[in-house]
Order: C-alpha cells, then sequence, then structure tokens
C-alpha cells in the first residue's frame, strides 16, 4: 500500500493545469486534500493563515508552476523562504512548469527550498517517483 499525503498544494494559474493534476493526484489516491491557488500570493496567503484551532496549514507536497503573472514561482519561493519554521516544516516544493529552459533548471537546482524540476504535465509515474523518493521513510 502506497502512503497517502495528508494535503497537496498546487500552484498554478492555468485552470486546466490544475484540472488535470487534481484528476492524476486523485486517481493515484495519495492525497487526502488537494488545495489549489492561482497564485503565488494567494499560496502565501493560504500558507499563512491559521485554522480555527490556531494551525497553520502545512501541506507536505507542493507543485509550483514558474511561469505565473503578478508573482512568479521564484518570487514565491524568496517569500516563502521569509515564512515561519513551523509554516514550512517539512514541506517538499517540486518546480512544475512548461518550462524547458536550462536555467531554470539550473537555477532550481541551486535552491534549497525547491526539491525537483519536472516538467507538464504531471503524471501519476512522475507522482510516485517524487513519493518514493522524498516520502518511502515516513
Amino acid at each position: 500500500m502506497r502512503l497517502k499525503l495528508n494535503k497537496i498544494l498546487l500552484i498554478d494559474d492555468s485552470d486546466a493545469d490544475n484540472f488535470i493534476h487534481q484528476r492524476v493526484i486523485k486517481k493515484a489516491d495519495v492525497a487526502n486534500n488537494i488545495i489549489v491557488k492561482n497564485s503565488g500570493q494567494a499560496a502565501l496567503d493560504y500558507l499563512s493563515s491559521k485554522d480555527e484551532n490556531g494551525n497553520t496549514p502545512v501541506p507536505e507536497l507542493i507543485f509550483l508552476d514558474i511561469n505565473m503573472p503578478g508573482m512568479n514561482g521564484w518570487e514565491f519561493l524568496e517569500n516563502y523562504e521569509k515564512l515561519e519554521p513551523e509554516q514550512k516544516a517539512g514541506i517538499i516544493v517540486c518546480m512544475l512548469t512548461t518550462s524547458v529552459a536550462e536555467a531554470d533548471k539550473q537555477k532550481t537546482g541551486g535552491l534549497p527550498l525547491a526539491e525537483s524540476f519536472l516538467h507538464k504535465p504531471l503524471t501519476q509515474e512522475t507522482l510516485f517517483k517524487i513519493l518514493d523518493g522524498y516520502f518511502s521513510n515516513k
């Protein structure tokens, strides 16, 4: 039986990509909750929020698009890094993009918060590789 995460956060301005990625995650049955935010700022607001018990929502996995209007993926990571430690504890951030630019891939490799650079669309095979690679010890 495969590990099931509590929460996966998708950050992408494309409704079509979010729809596809939600379907892949639901079909794989690897998350109790899938949260979708259409901008970097909306995602930061969500990660900074508190529920009725005063807890911050901490997804185990974030799929982050690079090219978004307003706040792009790189700017999101700069602001994400400033969050309180408990707001980002144990979260794996994977860049999920259409970008084929080698500079983007290299930039991701140099960032401590971005764990991997993946190409859209998310597939079940890629999802399972991420889960096996980062969450197999849980």
